[in-house]
């Protein structure tokens, strides 16, 4: 299994390029960095290189189950919880229902929350929600 760094990190290479190649005269703009730093780390774009980062590095898999206890990231934001529901759809996709130890906020803006305790999501088989939020970063990540 390919490791990558976390997204932060790949943002400050982005960055670090970005200012190389200004300071010898190219200009680059930020998206184009990203664009570079992705095709760098084998990825067709920066989409799938941000993807390819938020999945988990471990090696070994664990067992989905209704009952299980699992923590992973929920929009980008840390959670553990139980697993309520889990069932198989077409393409290799799960359907899980998750119920939070603790509410997560989903929303990143300073002035205004919004609190879930439970969520239902498709996964693939390492866990990864299909589908991504505007930045590129799946709904749902699971660690296992």
């Amino acid at each position: 299994m390919t490791t990558y760094p976390g997204i932060e990190e790949l943002k400050a290479q982005a960055k670090r390029l970005r200012q190389a190649m200004n300071d010898r005269g190219t200009a680059l703009t930020h998206s184009a960095a990203l664009e570079m730093i992705a095709r760098q780390h084998g990825a067709r774009d920066w989409n799938t290189l941000a993807a390819l980062a938020a999945r988990p590095n471990a090696a070994a898999k664990t067992p989905l189950f209704v009952g299980a206890h699992i923590r992973g990231r929920y929009l980008n934001q840390p959670f553990t919880g139980e697993i309520l529901s889990l069932s198989a759809l077409p393409g290799g996709l799960h359907r899980i229902t998750i119920h939070f130890d603790e509410t997560v906020d989903v929303v990143t803006f300073e002035s205004f929350s919004a609190f879930r305790r439970r969520v239902t999501a498709q996964i693939d088989a390492d866990g990864v929600s299909p589908r991504k939020t505007s930045n590129g970063v799946p709904h749902l990540v699971l660690d296992l």
